[in-house]
């Protein structure tokens, strides 16, 4: 199946307000996709309201960002000292570098040099494999979709849900496999406008067939609920 096909079953099946996004790591040059000066959260906005993007160290605004999908290298030092000031006495996002570091620590590394770029796109648009699928959606769409992704083997998945919303959307899913729904950071949250109601949910490329072929035999896809009779209430 092609990825404009996979994305159209998504938009159909799902009532999907924002597109699916494709999201790749690689060495490789592409063509396809804006270049220009953007944080990681504001291209993932852009990207799901159909925009199509290739970042790397050089576009890359944000300093969150390039730690964590890999364009520099892990704080340290001073440079360690000021994120922590920054983190609990700037934006007040946790209470202690104490929080922070367990924040930090307890969770899946960084993707410290894992490519030279990233490209963030509409899956429809993709022009290379994905390594992941992000999608934005509201509670209901995301249970349909992880009841999905857990209807062959019904495993539930590793989530990490707090931290950056780079780190927890994409990075967490990129290095762990494992699919995975956050609430985002409030920082990047608010600045960039995200709805009140959108919650992130990230699927590894290589779980997304199995994904889709669960759609005709699941209730949360489309197929149709059958209660036995010695089910069904009087």
């Amino acid at each position: 199946m092609s990825y404009k096909k996979q994305a159209d079953v998504f938009k159909k099946v799902f009532g999907l307000k924002y597109e699916p996004m494709a999201i790749s790591f690689t060495n490789d040059q592409v063509q396809s996709g804006r270049y220009e000066k953007i944080s990681i959260c504001k291209a993932m906005k852009f990207a799901a309201e159909g925009e199509s993007f290739i970042i790397d160290e050089e576009v890359s605004t944000c300093p969150g960002g390039n730690h964590y999908c890999g364009f520099s290298e892990p704080f340290a030092g001073k440079q360690k000292r000021k994120l922590q000031k920054f983190l609990t006495k700037g934006e007040k996002l946790t209470g202690s570098i104490v929080s922070f570091e367990r924040m930090r620590k307890l969770t899946i590394p960084p993707a410290t040099d894992l490519s030279d770029r990233i490209v963030m796109c509409p899956l429809e648009k993709a022009e290379i494999r994905p390594d992941m699928i992000l999608f934005l959606c509201n509670a209901e769409v995301a249970c349909r979709l992880i009841t999905l992704d857990t209807y062959w083997d019904g495993l539930s998945p590793q989530q990490q849900i707090i931290g950056a919303l780079c780190h927890s959307a994409i990075v967490y899913t990129i290095m762990s496999g494992n699919t995975n729904m956050t609430v985002g950071d409030w920082t990047a949250r608010s600045h960039q406008g995200f709805e009140p109601d959108v919650v992130f949910l990230s699927v590894p490329y290589e779980r997304i067939h199995n994904l889709i072929a669960a759609i005709p035999h699941c209730s949360a896809g489309d197929a149709e609920i059958v209660i036995p009779e010695e089910f069904q209430s009087d």
